[in-house]
This record gives structure tokens, sequence and C-alpha cells, in this order.
């Protein structure tokens, strides 16, 4: 079992910028590919970022403004946003799917990301 707990949403001004963290427990992430996802009020929940083997991919909405980045000796996951917009606003979920069985994955409890325009 792996446990995902994400850090670093709040509240911030449009233009500004945020590091959220997704640190995992039970076991070691490296064997994982990782994902930030998120789901604004009333709309299904979006992939913002992934990292795997393959490298990064991001969504068309964040690319430019976003970095995901993972410390797998701190077995933590990162999203840096920048240049944040009101439409950021959502809450965010780490996702970990196990590269060894696509049918195993995790997802955190989420952190709630606003942004004020």
């Amino acid at each position: 079992q792996v446990q995902l707990v994400e850090f670093g949403g709040g509240l911030v001004q449009a233009g500004g910028s945020l590091r959220l963290s997704c640190v995992g427990s039970g076991r070691t992430l490296t064997m994982y590919d990782m994902s930030w996802y998120r789901q604004a009020p009333g709309k299904q929940r979006e992939l913002v970022a992934t990292t795997s083997g393959g490298g990064q991919n991001y969504a068309v909405s964040v690319l430019g403004r976003a970095t995901i980045s993972r410390d797998n000796a701190k077995n933590t996951l990162y999203l840096q946003m920048n240049s944040l917009k009101a439409e950021d606003t959502a809450v965010y979920y780490c996702n970990a799917k196990s590269r060894l069985i696509a049918s195993i994955e995790y997802w955190g409890q989420g952190t709630q990301v606003t942004v004020s325009s």
C-alpha cells in the first residue's frame, strides 16, 4: 500500500506562484509513474502533469507555467506552478500508478488551490 499526502495548497493572487508537494509512504515511489490531477467545482478531474520513464508531459492549459519533478530520495513529488490564473483554482490531487501492474494506482486526499483575480 502507498499513502500519498499533498501539501502546499492555499490562496494566491493571480500571477503568483505555488509549489505543491506530495509525500509518499508505505513503499518507494521509484516504480510508479507520478501525476498531478486537478478538479475544479462542477468539472471533471483533469490531468495536469505526469512524470514517468518517458519524461514529463503537461496539459496544454499549464504548458510553460508548470514544472513537475520528483525527489526519489525523499519519496516526494512536486508541482511548481507559476503565473497562476483564476482558472487554475481547483483541488489538486497526487496520483501514483504502478509501472509493473497498470491496475494499481493510489490517490492523495487533495489540496485546495485558490487563485484570486
